[in-house]
């Protein structure tokens, strides 16, 4: 079986800095795209940050220039660098990969919580 455990998620200040880090382990042949969302209290859950297995990559408007997203294949692991962090990014962040196994199929992380407040 597929699992994604994030981690890095914490309280920070605003204008504060937080890495979070998700790794997928088990029998994986390969992993397509990855990505970040979030979800608010009462909000849906939206996409942040997207990686292609060859790096290109794509983010919500409200996150540019504030937020990169990177990968390591060989870890294979995806990484959130979030600077600049606003209240407004308050939320639960879940990690999403596309795994081929036998087959493929999209894959989601428990979540990490990141609070950002004074």
């Amino acid at each position: 079986q597929v699992q994604l455990v994030e981690s890095g998620g914490d309280l920070v200040q605003p204008g504060g800095s937080l890495r979070l880090s998700c790794a997928a382990s088990g029998s994986i042949f390969s992993i397509y795209d990855m990505g970040w969302y979030r979800q608010a209290p009462g909000k849906q859950r939206v996409l942040v940050a997207a990686i292609t297995s060859g790096g290109d990559t794509n983010y919500v408007d409200s996150v540019k220039g504030r937020f990169t997203i990177s990968r390591d294949n060989a870890k294979k692991t995806v990484y959130l660098q979030m600077n600049s962090l606003k209240p407004e990014d308050t939320a639960v962040y879940y990690c999403n990969a596309r795994i081929h196994i036998t087959t493929v199929r999209n894959y989601w992380g428990q979540g990490t919580q990141v609070t950002v407040s004074s």
